[in-house]
């Protein structure tokens, strides 16, 4: 079966290098992305380009978890949390041209959101979860998608990026500085600790808020970013019966299909907390040499 590359991945190949040799870039041959020194890598059906090399990663959502998700984001009940991450993005650098990437992506949701905010701009996402990248190469007319696991140096090119999006996702330092230009900046977005407590307080499947986890986030950040800026999103949801549910089987517990219902005892919340912190960052001038 013959397979059309779509007209967002042809425009990013650029920004792609081989995952194999870590030096060849790569083109659109037969139907598959390939590097001078001939490693191949197959371009799915669904649109999005599968680079991902080696074990696989066992931590990307599964097809349950991406419907719940997607049912969720179509609600619009973090169309807030979307409209700042695109505010940051946006901000007063990345110009019509900018290129965005979006590290662990899931189904494109906030990508497309920047996407909207920046007409002429061009996206991809990063992600391990087949089911949320099929998702993701359909999420807006600009956005590509590949697969391919956060934590290992990511398979393009040395500051190519203008906007690094980081939402609800794991962060690769040292990786998000490589990719991204001088003047770039990258956005972080993270719960805090009253981040839907209501359902929280309910349901065993979603993840415990660490404490500490502003700390740790600005130990792991300062060497090689400094803050150009914070906004907190909070306000007070809606929530009914299947949205809950939805919320408790997008998170990565609901892998467990006895922690996926919300314990019983009575009535679930019918309004639960919003509450996220996010962080435009600009990269610092260092001495490390490229990653990959």
């Amino acid at each position: 079966m013959s397979v059309t590359f779509p007209p967002a991945l042809v425009r990013s190949l650029d920004l792609l290098r081989c995952p194999a040799c870590r030096a060849g870039a790569l083109t659109a041959d037969r139907g598959a992305l390939r590097c001078p020194a001939g490693h191949s890598f197959d371009v799915a059906r669904h649109g999005y380009a599968g680079l991902l090399t080696g074990a696989r990663a066992t931590s990307g959502d599964d097809a349950a978890m991406v419907r719940a998700r997607e049912r969720f984001l179509a609600t619009g009940a973090y169309a807030p949390v979307r409209a700042a991450v695109a505010r940051l993005a946006g901000g007063s650098g990345p110009g019509r041209a900018a290129t965005v990437v979006d590290s662990g992506c899931g189904t494109g949701y906030y990508l497309a959101g920047v996407l909207d905010r920046l007409p002429g701009a061009r996206g991809l996402g990063l992600d391990t979860s087949t089911r949320a990248l099929r998702s993701a190469a359909r999420a807006h007319a600009r956005a590509a998608a590949v697969s391919w696991d956060v934590f290992r140096p990511f398979p393009l090119a040395d500051a190519v990026a203008d906007v690094v999006l980081d939402v609800f996702a794991p962060r690769n330092p040292a990786e998000f500085h490589r990719v991204l230009r001088p003047a770039g900046r990258l956005v972080v977005v993270r719960p805090t600790g009253r981040h839907l407590a209501e359902l929280r307080s309910r349901a065993s499947a979603m993840v415990t808020i660490d404490p500490d986890k502003e700390r740790r986030l600005h130990r792991a950040l300062d060497s090689l970013f400094e803050v150009a800026g914070t906004e907190r999103v909070e306000y007070r949801m809606p929530l009914d019966r299947a949205e809950a549910l939805d919320l408790v089987a997008m998170t990565p517990g609901a892998r467990h299909p006895h922690r996926a219902e919300p314990e019983s005892g009575g009535p679930l919340p019918g309004r639960v907390t919003v509450s996220v912190l996010a962080t435009a960052y600009r990269p610092r001038l260092t001495d490390l040499g490229s990653c990959i």
